[in-house]
């Protein structure tokens, strides 16, 4: 009779053992999925913030040094946050552009907001690839 459990429990074990890697590939990938659609949402609204503060620049400059903080922030805390390398180098990426446009804020220029557009390009193709 034990020999008769025993079967069934070690093939139990065997298939859980086989189907433990494909769970964790779906941990992973909806991780990667989550992590990717908080970045979305919390910096999609800061860039629109940005782009249309500087576009309204010289009527209020404070809003947009204010806009372009806020996406500084939160890109900060994604960064922090984010468990996926991949979408932890893409947010990198897009804070050394938001730092681009501080510095050229802080000069008196005007910004080029392209490649922040390009940076955030970027992390939307590591979020869908």
């Amino acid at each position: 009779m034990p020999s008769s459990i025993a079967r069934p429990a070690a093939l139990a074990v065997a298939g859980l053992i086989a189907i433990l890697p494909l769970s964790m590939v779906s941990c992973s990938a909806a991780q990667k999925a989550i992590d990717c659609g908080n970045t979305a949402v919390r910096i999609t609204g800061d860039l629109a913030d940005v782009t249309s503060a500087y576009g309204n620049a010289s009527n209020d400059s404070a809003a947009a040094g204010k806009a372009l903080q806020k996406l500084k922030n939160d890109l900060d805390q994604v960064g922090r946050n984010s468990k996926n390398t991949d979408v932890a180098k893409a947010v990198a990426d897009l804070q050394k552009q938001a730092d681009k446009v501080q510095q050229a804020v802080d000069k008196k220029e005007v910004p080029d907001l392209k490649p922040l557009g390009d940076a955030a390009g970027n992390l939307t193709s590591v979020c869908t690839g």
